[in-house]
């Protein structure tokens, strides 16, 4: 087919085709799986899928002993794509998914008493294991992922908080360097929740709640953010009515593609969900959601779909989408009990990890 059709013109072809048609494709002749496999064609691949392609949900929660994930479509169904193959990670058949990005799923998981780090790419049964780094159990904890288009690299950040509240030099793990190395940022005037499970990833950073004691009496909230590619901490400033409140009150999610969310839990009165309409601009804070708690129906704010509407878990596990605009809520035919662990948003299947060897580990279908 190459003889009559220039390679240019099938590599537009190709980066326009789903992942499970490329991975049959490779075996057509040298050149298909050449093309394939580089990395300047997994990158147009994905630039493509991103533009293109209606996103997925990624849904985690755990039942029958085990995690499970299944992807939704990001539309007014909500109809389910496919149930990811989770395979038993070195033994271990229970990880905890701790982020997404470009279809690359981060996990960490546990085997005995060793805790390993996991890239898992489900669209391609790929994955890299590595250890995680060495740090005394008397550090708090927390962790960023995501990706640096600087240098189109995949990073891990971990930061840390040792006794007093005396930051310890972050750890940056470099899927492109395939190592731990330790990074020289000035930490913040805040500490953080390490119980924190939902870190989004946005605009080239990661996002934690930060915190400080107002002598010893209520606190003082900020964002913190992790810049990737900088290698930085940055804060950005919170609605005034929630500088104030405990760091357990707030959590942290993805609004749409380029900025971020924080929905207060407040256990003796209301909830509320604030959205930042324009990233890093403290003036566009804006509160869209009210819930009281008096409602039979109270649901547990999960994220945002690609049109805007909240995505909801109801108290006896059914999923349903909620309008803001008119406040209206529709149910979709997903029940997942109480179990339910995480919501990703904006997943897209991808080829990354195909041209990495080292350390990858292939899962048989």
């Amino acid at each position: 087919m190459s003889d009559y059709i220039p390679v240019e013109v099938i590599v537009e072809i190709l980066k326009r085709l789903p992942v499970k048609s490329l991975l049959r494709f490779r075996s057509v002749c040298k050149t298909w799986n050449s093309v394939i496999c580089d990395p300047c064609f997994i990158s147009s691949h994905l630039q493509v899928s991103l533009s293109n392609n209606t996103p997925f949900l990624l849904l985690s929660y755990w039942e029958n002993s085990k995690d499970n994930f299944f992807l939704h479509y990001d539309n007014d169904g909500f109809e389910e794509f496919k149930q990811l193959q989770f395979p038993a990670f070195g033994g271990s058949s229970c990880a905890l998914l701790l982020g997404s990005c470009n279809g690359l799923i981060y996990l960490q998981f546990w085997k005995g008493d060793v805790s390993k780090f996991l890239l898992w790419n489900p669209s391609i049964q790929k994955y890299i294991s590595f250890p995680r780094p060495r740090i005394s159990d008397d550090v708090q904890i927390n962790f960023g992922f995501g990706f640096d288009s600087i240098t189109n690299d995949y990073k891990l950040v971990i930061i840390g908080i040792e006794k007093e509240d005396t930051w310890i030099k972050p750890f940056l793990f470099s899927l492109n360097e395939n190592c731990w190395k330790r990074v020289n940022a000035i930490p913040p005037d805040y500490t953080f929740d390490p119980s924190e499970i939902s870190v989004p990833f946005v605009n080239g950073a990661a996002h934690w709640i930060g915190y400080q004691k107002r002598n010893n009496v209520g606190f003082t909230n900020v964002i913190l953010g992790f810049d990737l590619s900088a290698e930085e901490f940055f804060e950005i400033s919170l609605p005034e009515s929630l500088i104030g409140l405990g760091p357990m009150d707030l959590s942290t999610m993805k609004y749409g593609e380029s900025s971020i969310a924080l929905l207060k839990r407040d256990p003796g009165n209301e909830h509320e969900l604030w959205v930042m309409k324009e990233y890093g601009v403290v003036g566009s804070w804006t509160k869209v959601l009210t819930l009281t708690l008096h409602s039979k129906w109270f649901p547990n704010v999960l994220g945002f779909k690609k049109n805007g509407e909240v995505l909801v878990q109801l108290d006896y596990g059914k999923l349903a989408s909620l309008d803001l605009n008119c406040q209206q809520m529709e149910l979709h035919g997903v029940d997942v009990t109480k179990n339910l662990i995480s919501l990703e948003g904006s997943y897209v299947e991808s080829l990354v990890l195909l041209d990495k060897a080292i350390g990858v580990h292939y899962v048989s279908l």
